[in-house]
């Protein structure tokens, strides 16, 4: 079944090759969306694909590389929107 999911992690995640990680995990799930930095020192990826990857994929997400201290990762699902190809950092 596939599902989107819009996922916000806090913690030190910025400046820590975290996007890096979360795109390497999307890819290679084959996820579709992005992860990008948030002004507030979080990050956020939006997410599309099959819900069993979706949710390896969050808990590749609350360990993060090994630099990286997450605190938080919070999750909202939704039906999928289908406009993403591949998955890329912004």
């Amino acid at each position: 079944m596939e599902a989107h999911a819009m996922i916000s992690v806090s913690g030190l995640v910025q400046g820590v090759g975290y996007r890096w990680f979360a795109c390497k995990h999307a890819q290679s799930l084959g996820l579709s969306g992005f992860v990008q930095n948030e002004y507030n020192d979080t990050v956020s990826a939006e997410v599309e694909g099959e819900k069993s990857a979706i949710e390896e994929f969050i808990v590749h997400l609350k360990t993060g590389p090994r630099s990286a201290h997450v605190h938080a990762v919070d999750v909202e699902w939704s039906e999928p929107t289908h406009v993403f190809t591949g998955f890329r950092i912004r």
